[in-house]
């Protein structure tokens, strides 16, 4: 069975609300006032958590400039940068965290991180995370997925351009190493990428598969594939959030800005809201609709021993009178008694 995982103070897991988290990435531009800035208006969204990643250019890779340590020349968004450049503008310091965490936590916001190397996991445990995401391209690390499991913790793994074989050394290794509780998120770690490639059908084989809650990390533009993933099973939701698109920045392009969040929110629960269960039939909220179902009515005044025709017995709203199917049983008969146009037609009345 899919177990429930808490992180903080939210329940995550199939049966539960869409749990929406907001990852700022790199979108504070090197500008701590804009940091908190978007942690005020992840907070404002409604959104219930923020998530920030947690290295240095020197933890994640090395200053070298060969093609090996370059993007390739054709990519959207960062063609031809250099891996250690691009971490340097992109990579929100050590020094930021206590103040970001605290700004998170007095707006009502569970905040938690993604760590690189075990500095970040140190910083990150004396900052009291609640929980940890592994990176896609973290994945097939699992010394690092054996220490941030040894916390105890819940975590979250990114399965971007990963095999169900590296799916599975990843949980294994997780659950061995103690953690408190496995989500996965089914992603496509391209930067934007396109609805196409989501692939959303693979969320109930992931949780089929492992047996553990499964989410979206998604990096489409909009809501609509996010929003089409609850459908699917989808119980965390994790987007990019940036101030204003045209401000630019790392992730920018494929950012919501508060606005489009709090669509999300609004939107991802009320496609929850709509799953319902299996039962086929009228709902409660139909009952004033069953009122207005057709039925046969009598249309004309008519008088004892009138013909029943079809000029004065037909198929109307509301409902009352006999159903529609019988109407080559009345006609030609004759009417009992008078009867008062727009009386239900009853089989006493012929």
């Amino acid at each position: 069975m899919t177990a429930t995982v808490k992180i903080g103070p939210h329940a995550v897991g199939p049966g539960e609300r869409p749990f929406v988290v907001a990852e700022m990435s790199g979108n504070h531009n090197g500008d701590l006032d804009r940091a908190l800035a978007i942690v005020d208006a992840v907070a404002a969204s409604g959104a219930h958590a923020l998530k920030l990643q947690t290295y240095r250019p020197d933890t994640i890779t090395i200053d070298v400039d060969t093609p090996a340590f370059r993007i390739s020349g054709g990519h959207e968004l960062w063609g031809g940068e250099n891996l250690y450049r691009l971490y340097e503008k992109a990579h929100t310091p050590y020094e930021w965290h206590a103040p970001i965490f605290e700004r998170a936590r007095q707006r009502g916001l569970t905040v938690f991180s993604s760590p690189f190397d075990p500095t970040a996991v140190e910083l990150l445990e004396g900052l009291d995370a609640p929980a940890y995401k592994i990176a896609s391209s973290e994945l097939v690390d699992l010394p690092l997925i054996k220490l941030v499991a040894s916390t105890g913790k819940p975590l979250v793994i990114s399965t971007g351009m990963a095999t169900v074989a590296e799916i599975d050394a990843a949980v294994r290794t997780a659950r061995e190493g103690g953690a408190g509780g496995i989500i996965l998120l089914a992603c496509t770690a391209s930067y934007p990428a396109p609805p196409a490639d989501s692939n959303l059908r693979r969320i109930p084989v992931l949780a089929d598969t492992f047996g553990v809650p499964v989410g979206l990390s998604d990096h489409t533009p909009g809501i609509g594939v996010p929003v089409a993933s609850v459908a699917l099973g989808a119980c965390f939701i994790e987007k990019h959030v940036t101030l204003d698109r045209a401000d630019g920045g790392v992730d920018s392009d494929f950012s919501l800005n508060p606005a489009e969040l709090t669509a999300l929110v609004v939107e991802s629960e009320r496609a929850f809201a709509a799953l319902g269960g299996t039962v086929i039939g009228p709902t409660p909220a139909e009952r004033e609709g069953l009122r207005f179902r057709r039925s046969l009515f009598v249309v004309e005044d008519v008088r004892a021993g009138d013909p029943v025709t079809t000029a004065n017995v037909r198929s109307i709203r509301p409902a009352g009178g006999l159903p529609p199917a019988e109407i080559d049983k009345v006609v030609g008969r004759t009417f009992a008694a008078d009867v008062a146009k727009g009386t239900p037609l009853s089989w006493d009345l012929i």
